[in-house]
């Protein structure tokens, strides 16, 4: 864990809380997020994700902003120079969506599949057709918002950039 202080990469001058952009002695309790990895287009959907929830990034951390393996800094005019090598934004009741550019150029095979999605529980059936119209636009529909036999109101999709997401709102007492 990155812990808080100023760190100096020669001509970029950061100030680091922690990877999540949270401050620990700030924390209360444990908390989750989730993690993306994208092959160079982190920025795109994590904007996308803000116009969504309406929310600031915490922490956005580029590639060119850390020190080369030799301690000195990345050229600004490396290829990879611009891609986000941490970003965090949250999203919805304290979680922490993360994300990083994990380039095939850089040693990763990113697979995407349906063994992980992103579970948003909203407090209203409003907030989650909001959600779910803004999300999917341009995705794949898996089964529309609709009162369920359990008794929530639920969809699921994957979004244009191939990230599964199940929308719960439920009707059980509080």
């Amino acid at each position: 864990m990155i812990e808080k202080g100023d760190l100096d990469f020669g001509h970029t001058r950061i100030d680091i809380v922690d990877m999540t952009g949270v401050s620990r002695k700030d924390l209360t309790m444990a908390s989750v997020g989730t993690y993306l990895n994208f092959n160079g287009n982190t920025e795109e959907v994590f904007n996308f994700y803000k116009s969504v929830f309406g929310t600031e990034f915490t922490g956005i951390y580029r590639l060119a902003d850390m020190p080369g393996p030799d301690g000195s800094p990345m050229d600004k005019n490396d290829p990879h120079a611009n891609l986000i090598m941490h970003i965090s934004l949250p999203i919805t009741g304290g979680h922490m969506l993360m994300g990083t550019d994990a380039t095939e150029s850089m040693g990763f095979t990113l697979t995407f599949g349906n063994t992980v999605h992103i579970m948003v529980m909203p407090d209203s059936r409003e907030e989650a057709d909001r959600l779910f119209a803004a999300l999917s636009e341009g995705g794949k529909v898996d089964m529309e918002m609709a009162d369920q036999v359990w008794g929530d109101y639920y969809g699921s999709f994957t979004d244009k950039y191939g990230i599964p997401w199940m929308i719960d709102v439920s009707n059980s007492p509080q």
